[in-house]
């Protein structure tokens, strides 16, 4: 089973060279199980696997987070100090 990476590629540093932003560094066994779960999974790529579960994580944690709007209202009606 291959794990999407060329030879050229640094998979554990998850470097390619169409990334525009940063890259993060992952130890092999971590990237071997996300490479498995991505074919499992259907995924093109561990890349595409790993931008999908990391875009899910942020959007849940900003989803759990007041806006500041909100805050302000509950605030002005008194529910808040």
């Amino acid at each position: 089973m291959s794990s999407g990476c060329g030879r050229r590629r640094a998979c554990a540093g998850a470097r390619y060279s169409e990334a525009v932003g940063p890259s993060i560094k992952v130890n092999q066994e971590l990237w071997a199980r996300i490479a498995k779960a991505a074919a499992a999974a259907g995924y093109s790529s561990p890349r595409e696997f790993v931008e999908h579960v990391l875009e899910q994580a942020v959007a849940k944690l900003e989803a759990e987070q007041p806006d500041e709007e909100v805050l302000r209202r509950l605030k002005g009606l008194g529910y808040i100090d």
